[in-house]
């Protein structure tokens, strides 16, 4: 099948993180330019359910740089903005409205954050359009009680998603991209078919050219890295602490002691 050249396209299969910036400042312009285009982001009824936190705070950068699993890059990132779901605003909105509003929920969780993921992603996709190369940083899950007390959140905003950037280096710009599974596995048509993910041994192999003998250590050693790990099990007490206080808010994290 032919292909057909597109700009968009090829910036999005261009993709890939970067984790080392040069030492210069990302224009006030420029960064206003790639968040007025997260705003444009689809959103549920149009009711952009998160804040987007920008950490300028060099004190704020470094702290984070240890609660995000010990990674000296973020404190050297020119830019870092963090993700909210927030359904606080409009929890307050309602109650002066109505008198009865339910408090939020599990759905409105996930809601909110499928809203801020896609703002976040969008944001991405504007930053390398402009020249910035970013890098996702999921630890932003872990520790929540120390993010809550370190941003300020009132009950109903959790960070979920965390993007640091710059302009990278020349190194960064070279590296190779990381390998993906093939469409054929991830792609299923109209239900999902076990048979392709039983396959999951064999599309590893694919991916990553582990051949023969060498898949089973290596694998081993990319489970004990990135699932049997402590910073995996922290990040899930962490969002069960999240998800907890979503739910059931101390009345002292609610704008007016009681909500409505």
């Amino acid at each position: 099948m032919e292909r057909i050249n597109n700009e968009t396209i090829d910036l999005l299969m261009a993709r890939k993180s970067m984790r080392v910036y040069e030492d210069k400042p990302v224009p006030q312009e420029l960064k206003r330019q790639l968040l007025e285009a997260s705003l444009r982001a689809a959103t549920a009824g149009n009711m952009t359910l998160y804040t987007i936190i920008d950490v300028t705070d060099q004190a704020l950068k470094d702290k984070l740089a240890v609660t995000c699993d010990n990674q000296p890059f973020i404190a050297a990132a020119p830019l870092v903005l963090i993700y909210c779901a927030d359904y606080s605003r409009w929890y307050q909105a309602f109650c002066r409205v109505e008198e009865e509003v339910r408090r939020p929920s599990y759905g409105d969780f996930m809601l909110a954050a499928e809203d801020t993921i896609i703002a976040a992603q969008t944001a991405v996709t504007a930053a390398d359009a402009l020249g910035l190369g970013t890098c996702y940083i999921g630890d932003i899950l872990e520790n929540y009680e120390i993010h809550k007390r370190l941003l300020k959140l009132p009950a109903y905003v959790m960070p979920v998603a965390m993007v640091v950037g710059g302009y990278p280096v020349r190194q960064q710009k070279e590296r190779k991209q990381t390998p993906r599974f093939a469409l054929e596995d991830i792609v299923h048509d109209n239900r999902y078919d076990r048979e392709k993910s039983a396959r999951m041994m064999e599309m590893i192999e694919e991916k990553e050219n582990w051949r023969g003998e060498e898949l089973a250590p290596r694998l081993r050693a990319f489970c004990k890295r990135k699932w049997n790990s402590s910073f995996s099990e922290e990040m899930s007490r962490s969002v069960k602490a999240m998800l907890d206080a979503w739910i059931d808010p101390q009345d002292e994290e609610m704008e007016d002691g009681k909500g409505c």
